[in-house]
């Protein structure tokens, strides 16, 4: 609009850095779910809001969007979206060649210190490094997570309503005889859950130095994130190795190699897709010794494999983040803004977009493509 005039200020030395270090620097634009629906159920703070939401901007007009401004963006075999290039560079340059095609003001190195609601509704802005207070009729945040930001008490100052924070996507610290010296090794589909509580998340799963990570790892601390926070992220959980039978299917399972591979060595016979050296050390963790024929499996041994295959117990204790790619449950409540314009109900003229919401979507680009939606659906308003 003629009469709107836009100013970008970035708290740091470089813009969208979380874009640049996100997917390990190939950058997760989207998801290829393109049902505003089936979408939306990705997310396990945010889905009825975002149901909405995605109706006005969804996966497809994103890659729409990406396509008509030079980035084109392919589908990998899980969903995830990334451009061509494989590289966040592409993205970052897109946007900032947009914001000055627009001639819209990058200004970097601007740490807001202080926010003031003025007479007119207007609001003054007092950024770190400038003696004179900025006046805007309108601000909208887009700060990513609000942890640990100064922004915190300045809004709290205004009233504006804020979730507690805490911390989601992370993996999970484990020390157990089970996994030890299997750093490295991916088993591709898992059924985990916390103990006694919740569902069960599917997915690959990745032993680390450290324990356990993967998308099913990632996922159950998304859907879990507030109740294992309260734990001090010290919990028991479960892990089903072998999700695609249940306990009947894998005995007969037993049964049929008893049958057909009697003389073969337990420890040399691995049910795929369990890998080979997870094999290995779960039967061995099972008291069975390494020279130990099928057909000399007893009864007792059987449920014991049985058991450790379909419900291996572990105990967390800590989680670890990937460096500074990581997400946070909590921030501005949901209930305190109109998702039609993302305006607080609150503080009119206050505008919240991504992730200082409290919304957030499992991995898989399900973040991003959160803060697409919610910034189109702002930017839209203000140019009203």
């Amino acid at each position: 609009m003629p009469d709107r005039s836009v100013v970008i200020f970035e708290k740091g030395s470089h813009f969208l850095q979380k874009v640049r270090i996100s997917g390990g620097g190939r950058c997760n634009v989207t998801h290829a779910c393109f049902d505003p629906r089936e979408l939306s159920k990705n997310y396990p703070r945010g889905s009825r809001e975002l149901l909405a939401a995605f109706h006005r901007w969804q996966p497809s007009d994103t890659v729409d969007w990406f396509a008509r401004h030079g980035v084109t963006l392919k589908t990998e075999p899980d969903g995830r979206m990334f451009p061509v290039t494989d590289s966040s560079d592409t993205v970052i340059d897109c946007f900032l060649n947009r914001a000055r095609e627009s001639r819209i003001p990058l200004l970097k190195n601007q740490s807001l210190i202080g926010i003031a609601r003025l007479d007119d509704g207007s609001f003054s802005l007092q950024f770190e490094n400038q003696q004179t207070p900025v006046v805007a009729r309108a601000v909208c945040f887009a700060t990513g997570s609000l942890k640990a930001s100064p922004l915190l008490t300045q809004l709290k100052k205004l009233e504006q309503p804020i979730e507690p924070l805490v911390p989601s996507l992370f993996a999970f610290n484990v020390t157990d005889p089970r996994i030890s010296e299997l750093a490295g090794l991916a088993h591709p589909k898992v059924a985990i859950r916390r103990e006694g509580h919740g569902a069960a998340q599917l997915g690959p799963l990745l032993i680390t130095h450290r324990g356990f990570s993967g998308p099913a790892v990632l996922r159950l601390s998304a859907w879990e994130a507030r109740a294992l926070a309260e734990t001090n992220h010290q919990f028991p959980f479960l892990i089903d190795w072998l999700p695609e039978l249940d306990m009947a299917a894998l005995k007969e399972r037993f049964a049929e190699i008893r049958r057909t591979q009697s003389a073969k060595l337990i420890r040399n016979t691995p049910i795929p897709p369990i890998p080979r050296r997870l094999w290995e050390r779960i039967v061995t963790c099972c008291g069975i010794p390494d020279e130990m024929t099928w057909s000399h499996l007893s009864k007792s041994a059987t449920t014991d494999l049985a058991n450790a295959l379909k419900s291996a117990r572990f105990e967390a204790a800590g989680k670890t983040t990937n460096k500074d790619e990581f997400v946070t449950a909590g921030g501005i409540g949901r209930r305190s803004i109109d998702f039609r314009t993302m305006e607080s109900r609150v503080i009119p003229g206050l505008y919240f977009v991504g992730e200082c919401i409290d919304i957030d979507g499992i991995t898989g680009g399900f973040n991003f493509q959160a803060a697409w939606t919610t910034a189109h659906i702002a930017a839209t308003a203000l140019a009203t």
